[in-house]
């Protein structure tokens, strides 16, 4: 068997695939790494060289190609360090991780250590460099001011500036004299591995560098330790446990069984410390949430507990972004990246977070490890039940001895071997030797046992003879007690564990702990999410091929589902790449073999469903702790105490005669040779080699018989990756032609990403008004609305910072507008002043009949964004302003007028940004227009408590001189959020601005006069309402007479509104058609029924039944909606088709209008000679001779029409009516009154015989449909029933 083969042919089941040394090349000396540069003033000594990858076991894995730029980079990620004798450096162990393009992941694990540097080449190079570094020292005594040119050139000074406070006196204690100095360079031993058994890896590389410190050499030659781990040491099976050896002492880990959660061998007990219970709560909900997460520490181990640590609580979900926990130096242009990422950033000492520039913060969760503090973005949504969850954290925590109020890093006990050799420890080297030949714990015996029970076990004939002997009754001593003593020591091994086992055990434990905690939360909230998926493909080819226009969840009704205290997380959750990636995966469960991840959460929560057993409807907030921690902890617990399998011990391997020599203090160059060759009797491995091939022609046949042509695979396998986004910088070529590549993936994938949120808002948007076929609000619940803008807010941030030349602000959307405002700022103020001296002249002169026109101005909507005091941010402005352009329906003209400026968006960014993409840039801005077609109101519904400015006018009719009045006119506008009180307008004058409280959308306007003077007849057509902050013109229709003796002598109307849309800009709210869902009522409606009759506009009785009908549907359908969404009611109640105005109709039908002695006779004049025959009947005590609650309903009716007409306001008989039918609506007397007021005596005075109200039939329908409004709270605006004392 060749090296290649024998080195590949386990590899899937070996524990280790490769066995890395990185240090200096003394051929290639000295080389800068690429930030060396940038800091001249640092001494050579704390400058950064470029190391290599100096010997690597074996070559290649056929499984995992050996990727030597990447694991260079991450075995040292800031390239060589030097020191001298004069200060002392601990060995440092860190981890690193590299994700490859299919989102599979290696674990690196490294000891680094210095050596001493003996080629005097390097000796002599780092004498010349201290040479040169004083000689300009010297000359450069007053330091020339830097400005960078870019926010990665700042980015990358700050974090390797690290001597400015005294870069004097560090320099002259780390001076070099090659005469007198000893060098010493840093060097890495690096085990690449295909899962992350960090602590055996840990361990077993801190015993390969104790012999480079011992001064005796090691029992075997470093080659049999390194080629025992590489070929020799399998993978432990899911569930098992493994014990194989390193140089001084044996090593166990072990591997979660299919049913448990997945491995993860980071601390997390040291996560929880380092950041706080609380602080790694909020991180892990940031990257729920998809943020962009930046880990910041001096320590490389650190940043990786912490990265794998949230990562790993993610289950059973998995981050599909950027995941880079240890990010290079060279490689700090990637935070440049506008996704969603994770990574690590290591500063040098010295460095802080008040220098550490970065190019985007809108949506960035930084995160300072050492110091124990984040930094949250702004508006995101808590975890569910995040107080409860802290405290349930705590107290695992505390029942394993750590405070989760200490901030402080917990002890962690040094690795063994990690420190040098003490004088102590250099006297034990025998005595470890010994006990690890005579460990006979769990099957491991001394010396000649080892080998007769190896020989017994392992060979059948023998096997045979032994029973043999004992059928015939003769005894074999020695193999009986053998055995016995191999039995006797099983027994009592729990007992002799070690004080580091029982360490490692008790961190297992608590590990599984915190980790059972995270899942059970996820095991609640989505225990029943399997009733949401929707499955809409009947196989997977067609799935995959229109898997992007397919909807796989419903997520409306998912929310609905769930405890509102839980909403405003989940809507922001399901949105996510994670959640859709999961469901994805249950989708393709259908077809394929479950995702490991997916098939462990199912089980779960198929089991909770049998001790838990609910309906999905009835959904709880109440917090419930997890129950299987013990049960979790005790099968980590057995395996650990029983180890199921022991790997081959290390032996001596055939070596050339007179190699593994060993010199203190210097690791050997081993023997490759050796090292490149795999074992060829290894049991394990044959028989893994063999299932691999089995399985490889298994899978070789059957893509036979199921693909026809490759052009089908690749197209599925397209398919399967939309929506995966890169994982991670490729580290390998770093060539400006990758990075351009990279850049330009970020722009495709900025572009798609608008592209479906915008698809997804439309979608959403016009399905619901779709549904509502036109009846009630049009419009999606306001937490999705909400959920869905701030994501868009958070890409159009994403898109901003892309390719930035120079970062101002933690926004860098609301940076571009300021510098787009100071350029245009004079030109538009010229022009602002001399339109409104023009529009203050022309309405001098012709009185202003309609509404002034509102120029559109992206300067103005700055202004108004920048006068709100509530917002303190940038960020938070930013997103002010993005909300108010998308209400306004300007949001892509805004920007297009933005980017028209070349020469600004040329200086701000470089030339790869998206900004710069002219392509990408006019898609993009389409995908804005697209937004257009729906109403927002995500700017108004958002900032409740601003002060926005209205302007009113009053448009009359004009009819002679009906224009003018002598009286004082007065007006109120009411919307869903209050109202702005009574304002006096000045006579004669017909329009007026005044600021109030965001009134919200508006509703009602209360128009009056107080009937002074000689021309106290004012005719009214409609009053107009404009909110000059978004735009918004409200139409609100009178068409009526207002004043004493005239139409039904109101002085006082309350006039329901309508939002009108511009059919263009320059309209100015002229002529402007209204869409069907949220038409008001028309002027017809308010006209009085006189003449209404003769127009001959009457409506039919079928027509008014079914406009009845309509009008309590729409009512039923508005209380069906969650309680926060509804909106207002009363455009429901008295706008067009709404219910008072089809009562109306109904009460009108068959009504005698004839003129009596000149006078107009209304519906409220039969009312109360209704109410006078029902009074009289009470007093008499003969009230139709019917029963006494009949006789109660009577004196509601007369109560409620004796408190309408003790009001104090004049609203006209008209009014009076209405209100009557709002009240009676309110308090569900509709139906009691109704019989009365058909059996009263009057009726057929007042009603022809072919009246609505005199048919019974038709009155007992009316009364069965109002009935159906018994079960719902109808609230009236104060508006409506001011004056009114019931």
């Amino acid at each position: 068997m060749s090296g290649s083969s024998a080195g590949s042919g386990a590899a899937p089941c070996r524990f280790a695939h490769y066995f890395v040394v990185c240090g200096i090349d003394t051929e290639t000396g000295l080389e800068p790494d690429e930030l060396a540069g940038l800091c001249r003033e640092q001494s050579p000594l704390k400058k950064t060289f470029k190391s290599k990858v100096l010997a690597r076991y074996p070559k290649n894995v056929e499984w995992n190609p050996f990727d030597q730029d990447a694991v260079n980079m991450l075995c040292m990620p800031k390239g060589l360090s030097f020191r001298t004798q004069a200060e002392h450096r601990e060995p440092q162990f860190h981890s690193f991780i590299i994700t490859k393009e299919d989102g599979s992941r290696t674990y690196g694990f490294v000891h680094t250590f210095y050596e001493e540097v003996t080629s005097r080449k390097i000796c002599s190079a780092m004498q010349s460099l201290y040479w040169m570094h004083n000689a300009e020292h010297a000359c450069a005594n007053q330091p020339s001011p830097s400005s960078s040119s870019s926010s990665m050139d700042s980015l990358a000074s700050s974090v390797d500036e690290s001597e400015s406070p005294n870069c004097s006196s560090s320099c002259v204690v780390r001076s070099y004299d090659s005469s007198r100095d000893t060098l010493y360079v840093s060097k890495a031993l690096c085990l690449i591995m295909p899962m992350p058994f960090m602590h055996a890896s840990r361990h077993f590389l801190a015993q390969l560098h104790r012999v480079v410190t011992a001064t005796a050499a090691p029992p075997l030659p470093l080659e049999s330790y390194i080629h025992n781990i590489l070929y020799e040491v399998p993978l432990p099976a899911p569930g098992r446990s493994l014990k194989f050896h390193g140089v001084y002492e044996p090593i166990v880990c072990q591997r979660p069984g299919p049913g448990e959660l997945p491995l993860a061998d980071f601390p997390l007990a040291e996560a929880f410390c380092l950041l706080g219970v609380e602080n790694l709560v909020q991180v892990f909900t940031c990257t729920l949430l998809e943020m962009q997460i930046l880990l910041y520490s001096q320590d490389y181990q650190r940043l990786m507990t912490v990265a794998e640590g949230i990562t790993t609580l993610l289950f059973p979900f998995q981050w599909q972004h950027v995941y880079v926990p240890i990010l290079p130096a060279s490689l700090l242009h990637f935070l440049d990246a506008p996704v969603p990422y994770l990574m690590g950033l290591q500063p040098k000492e010295g460095a802080d977070r008040s220098n550490l520039e970065l190019p985007q913060e809108a949506n960035l969760c930084f995160v300072d490890v050492d110091n124990h503090f984040i930094e949250l973005p702004e508006d995101f949504p808590q975890f569910p039940n995040k107080t409860e969850f802290i405290q349930e954290l705590s107290d695992v925590l505390l029942s394993f001895g750590i405070s989760a109020g200490s901030g402080a890093p917990p002890h962690t006990r040094p690795s063994p071997g990690g420190a040098p050799c003490t004088p102590g420890r250099e006297r034990k080297p025998a005595l470890a030797l010994r006990q690890l030949e005579d460990d006979g714990c769990n099957g491991n015996l001394a010396g000649e046992e080892l080998a007769v029970l190896e020989l017994l076990q392992g060979n059948a004939t023998l096997e045979r003879l032994q029973a043999l002997t004992k059928r015939t009754g003769v005894t074999v001593a020695r193999v009986d007690a053998l055995r016995a003593g191999v039995m006797a020591r099983g027994s009592e091994g729990p007992s002799r564990r070690t004080a580091a086992e029982e360490e490692e055990l008790r961190n297992s434990k608590l590990n599984v702990q915190l980790r059972e905690v995270f899942a059970s939360r996820f095991t609640t909230m989505f225990a029943d999410y399997e009733a949401f998926v929707i499955q809409s493909a009947n196989d997977l080819e067609s799935w995959l091929t229109n898997r992007e226009q397919m909807h796989n969840f419903d997520k409306a009704s998912f929310l609905s589902d769930q405890p509102e205290p839980y909403l405003p997380f989940l809507s922001h959750f399901i949105e996510t790449q994670m959640f859709a990636t999961f469901i994805d995966n249950k989708i393709m469960s259908q077809w394929e073999e479950k995702e490991p991840l997916l098939r462990v959460f199912d089980a779960r929560i198929d089991k909770a469903r049998l001790y838990n057993v609910r309906a999905p409807s009835h959904r709880s907030s109440n917090y419930q702790r997890c129950s299987i921690l013990k049960e979790s902890a005790r099968a980590i617990e057995q395996r650990l105490m029983k180890i199921d399998h022991t790997a081959v011990l290390p032996h001596l391997l055939d070596m050339k005669i007179g190699q593994g020599k060993y010199e203190r203090g210097f690791f050997p160059k081993l023997q490759a040779d050796v090292l490149n060759t795999g074992p060829t009797s290894n049991k394990w491995s044959y028989r893994t080699a063999a299932a691999q091939r089995r399985k490889e022609r298994h899978r070789q046949q059957t893509e036979r018989l199921t693909l026809d042509n490759d052009l089908k695979e690749k197209y599925m396998q397209e398919a399967r990756s939309l929506g995966k986004s890169l994982r991670q910088p490729k580290l390998s070529d770093l060539s400006p032609a990758v990075i351009a590549q990279t850049n330009w993936k970020f722009v495709e994938g900025l572009l798609k990403e608008c592209r479906m949120k915008t698809k997804r808002m439309l979608v959403e948007k016009m399905g619901r008004e779709a549904v509502e076929l036109g009846h009630g609000e049009a419009n999606i619940t306001g937490l999705e609305e909400n959920t869905l803008i701030a994501s868009l807010c958070d890409l159009l941030e994403r898109i901003w910072s892309h390719g930035l030349q120079i970062k101002q602000g933690k926004s860098a959307l609301w940076s571009h507008l300021l510098h787009y405002q100071a350029r245009e700022e004079k030109l538009e103020r010229k022009q602002a002043e001399s339109a409104e001296s023009q529009v203050h002249e022309r309405r001098k002169s012709d009185c202003s009949i309609a509404m002034p026109f509102l120029r559109v101005s992206l300067i103005q909507d700055m202004r108004h964004i920048q006068n709100m005091s509530a917002i303190k941010t940038d960020v938070g402005r930013a997103r002010a302003w993005i909300r108010l352009s998308l209400e306004k329906k300007l949001l892509s003209q805004h920007l297009k007028q933005l980017l028209t400026r070349q020469a600004l968006t040329r200086k701000l960014y470089k030339r790869y940004a998206f900004l710069r993409c002219e392509e990408e840039k006019e898609q993009f801005l389409f995908h804005l227009l697209s937004l257009n077609a729906v109403d927002y109101f995500c700017f108004t519904n958002v900032f409740t408590t601003i002060m926005i400015p209205y302007r009113v006018v009053i448009i009359p009719i004009k009819n002679l001189s009906n224009t003018m009045t002598t009286s004082n006119p007065w007006v109120c506008v009411s919307g869903e959020l209050g109202d702005s009180g009574i304002m006096q307008i000045l006579k004669n004058v017909l329009e007026m601005a005044f600021n109030c409280q965001n009134l919200g959308k508006l509703t009602t306007v209360q128009l009056g006069h107080d009937n002074a003077g000689l021309l106290a007849k004012w005719l009214v057509d409609c009053v107009m309402v404009r909110n000059q902050i978004t735009g918004h013109t409200y139409r609100f229709p009178c068409g009526r007479w207002l004043g004493k003796g005239v139409d039904d002598g109101s002085l006082e109307r309350v006039l329901i509104g309508e939002l009108l849309v511009s059919c263009k800009e320059e309209d100015g709210g002229r002529g402007c058609r209204t869409p069907p869902p949220q038409q008001s009522p028309s002027q017809t409606r308010s006209i009085s029924i006189t003449s209404m009759s003769a127009r001959g506009t009457k409506p039919t009785s079928a027509q008014i039944q079914e406009a009845v009908g309509e009008a309590v549907n729409t009512i039923i359908k508005h209380f069906h909606k969650p309680e926060k969404e509804r909106g207002s009611l009363t455009s429901l109640l008295c706008g067009e088709n709404s219910l008072v105005t089809a009562l109306e109709q109904f009460f009108h039908h068959g009504f005698k209008s004839t003129r009596l002695f000149q006078k107009t006779v209304f519906v409220w004049d039969f009312v109360e000679k209704a109410v006078a025959d029902i009074d009289s009947a009470n007093q008499t005590g003969d009230l139709y001779e019917t029963t006494r609650p009949l006789e109660l309903t009577g004196q509601s009716l007369c109560r409620y029409i004796s408190a309408i007409n003790a009001t104090t306001r004049n609203i006209g008989k008209d009014g009076k009516f209405q209100l009557l039918l709002c009240l009676g609506a309110r308090d569900h007397l509709l139906p009691q009154w109704l019989p009365l007021l058909v059996e009263c005596p009057v009726i057929p005075r007042m009603y022809e015989d072919t009246a609505l109200l005199r048919d019974h039939t038709t009155v007992n329908a009316l009364i069965g449909v109002l009935e159906t409004l018994h079960d719902f709270p109808i609230m009236l605006e104060a508006s409506l029933v001011k004056g009114i004392e019931l």
